[in-house]
């Protein structure tokens, strides 16, 4: 994304009634409203920052990847992303930026169009070695800084992710480390210990800014003004906020969309693979047959509820767990992987 592409942004203002909104499961919703319900024409921006809170990936098991009990002990929120990815922890020391795009979606899947902004404005602040790594990390120094996820509707696109700015990672490190004894069987991966707080890293007037101060810089640098009133914006209405406050209501605010269920088959087997994140399988056997099955992991794209129903009714033996992969169109519902990996991943 070029300059010129940066200028035709134009910013969200998601505070309410002027005050910022940091209750995470109100701003994990507010991408679904804007391309679903809002659909303003153009690219969007915005930027908030949560309450403590652990999000997780549409396709994520909440009782593998995240210590539950731990969370409630610390009114520590835990939120359902719509789109893929992994689990993440956010606090006030932690920035979550969105693209939210309606019209033209011709650069889905495209993470670093997306990313460019950021690394831009983080560069134009001092931090040098800013760069895209992977398929959706943002790194400094191949320290990660930010992780990315992109979901498409029809015609509209949201691609963000979060930047961590002062986030508390011995608490992040915690949190994100499952209880064991609820795992039937144990691999669930370990916390990323190479990550980057930004604020360490800022040099001369900037050191010493709070989370929201750092924000309207990034957002300054961004859209390439120093008032940010100038710029072209949308500020979000009583009538879009009861729409909101609607929807969470209904379902994104509920246990069974944030926690999902827990199987609990007998069986669970995970891994993870460069280029397409981590990858889960949670079934039980019964008299050489797979009789339950189900998919898990960081993948933003597919539907591995179709590998799920392939698998069943499969011999759990080499033939039969390819049979069923294949079947369920595994590399467009899990990953560009090879199907001898996920074969021995089921068999090991």
């Amino acid at each position: 994304m070029n300059k010129e592409e940066d200028l035709s942004m134009f910013f969200i203002d998601t505070s309410r009634h002027g005050q910022a909104v940091y209750d995470p499961i109100v701003n994990q919703s507010l991408d679904n409203y804007l391309i679903n319900d809002l659909a303003l024409e153009g690219h969007g921006l915005i930027m908030y920052i949560n309450a403590p809170c652990v999000i997780i990936g549409k396709n994520q098991n909440a009782y593998a990847e995240v210590d539950l009990d731990y969370l409630e002990k610390n009114d520590i929120t835990l939120v359902r992303r719509t789109g893929g990815g992994g689990a993440v922890y956010q606090d006030y020391g932690n920035i979550v930026f969105e693209n939210i795009v309606v019209g033209d979606t011709s650069h889905y899947g495209d993470f670093s169009y997306y990313a460019q902004p950021i690394i831009a404005a983080l560069t134009a602040l001092g931090i040098k070695g800013v760069q895209l790594k992977g398929r959706n990390d943002i790194v400094v120094d191949d320290l990660k800084i930010s992780g990315m996820s992109m979901v498409k509707v029809e015609n509209a696109l949201a691609a963000g992710g979060t930047l961590l700015y002062d986030l508390d990672t011995q608490q992040a490190r915690r949190v994100l480390t499952p209880n064991q004894d609820k795992l039937k069987t144990k691999g669930v991966k370990s916390v990323d210990k190479r990550v980057s707080n930004l604020k360490p890293l800022l040099k001369g007037d900037l050191a010493d800014l709070s989370t929201e101060a750092f924000k309207e810089a990034l957002l300054k640098e961004i859209f390439h003004t120093e008032d940010l009133d100038s710029i072209q914006r949308y500020t979000l209405t009583d009538e879009d906020w009861a729409i909101i406050d609607q929807r969470v209501a209904d379902f994104y605010g509920k246990d069974e969309w944030n926690y999902g269920s827990n199987p609990g088959f007998h069986y669970y087997k995970t891994a993870y693979y460069p280029g397409v994140g981590t990858v889960a399988f949670n079934f039980n056997i019964s008299d050489g047959l797979i009789t339950d099955f189900k998919t898990y992991g960081d993948m933003s794209f597919g539907q591995p509820d179709q590998v799920d129903q392939a698998m069943i009714g499969k011999t759990y033996d080499q033939a039969g767990i390819a049979a069923g992969l294949n079947a369920g169109n595994y590399q467009d519902n899990i990953g560009k992987l090879a199907i001898e990996d996920l074969v021995s991943l089921i068999l090991n």
